[in-house]
């Protein structure tokens, strides 16, 4: 039986979408059942619905504090019956004891080669460091911003003359293709949360790394995929 998914976003959503596309593959072993953001003036949920995804706003305006805002977002998760739970730029904190009953379920995609340059603007920390690679990295979730055990990485070239725009593009397109990836692989039981780290079945211990270059096809992502960093 495919695993319900829902995604939580803040904004226009391009994660969101690859996934939902990801999902109408044949034989993909999951289903987006929901579309939750925390903001009511979120493009994704307007373009979620478009694709007939349930979808709806649970904002901090609404609730007292953070407790209740992550209250009524677990009573939501609940309701749909979700079994994964994937940020794709959700830009909120949650709460500990939300991430602590979601461990394991809750999965994130963050635009840099964790654990460097956690938090926000990574391209520009990524141009200022000088880096010749940088990328993204899907994880799980866990009480620690952008520290949850590496599920799979992509890496891209920074060029000369990249500016923060061009390089944002370039992850941004890497990020399309390594979160189906991912997401197919902790929906189907071959990666998961065991005592703190990742775990693997039939992959490399260390995880996975989608290799610079034009790899397209999930045939071509699963190959790469088998290189270790």
């Amino acid at each position: 039986m495919n695993k319900r998914v829902v995604i939580l976003i803040s904004g226009r959503g391009s994660n969101m979408t690859a996934l939902i596309e990801a999902t109408r593959e044949r034989d993909y072993p999951a289903e987006i059942v929901g579309v939750i953001a925390d903001r009511a003036d979120a493009r994704g949920l307007n373009a979620a619905a478009a694709l007939g995804i349930e979808a709806k706003a649970i904002t901090p305006t609404d609730h007292a504090d953070k407790v209740a805002l992550d209250a009524a977002l677990d009573a939501e998760l609940t309701r749909l019956k979700a079994d994964i739970v994937c940020l794709a730029g959700y830009m909120r904190l949650l709460t500990p004891a939300f991430t602590e009953k979601w461990a394991g379920k809750m999965v994130n995609i963050h635009p840099s080669l964790l654990p460097l340059f956690k938090g926000l603007d990574t391209h520009r920390k990524a141009l200022d460091a000088g880096m010749r690679l940088h990328g993204c990295t899907v994880h799980f979730v866990t009480a620690e911003m952008d520290a949850g055990p590496i599920i799979a990485q992509a890496a891209v070239p920074v060029l000369p003359g990249d500016d923060e725009d061009r390089l944002a593009a370039r992850v941004l397109s890497a990020e399309h293709r390594l979160y189906p990836l991912a997401l197919k692989l902790v929906a189907q039981g071959k990666v998961r949360m065991e005592a703190g780290r990742a775990a693997f079945d039939d992959l490399p211990a260390d995880g996975m790394l989608l290799s610079p270059g034009s790899a397209t096809s999930e045939t071509d992502i699963e190959q790469l995929a088998r290189m270790t960093p």
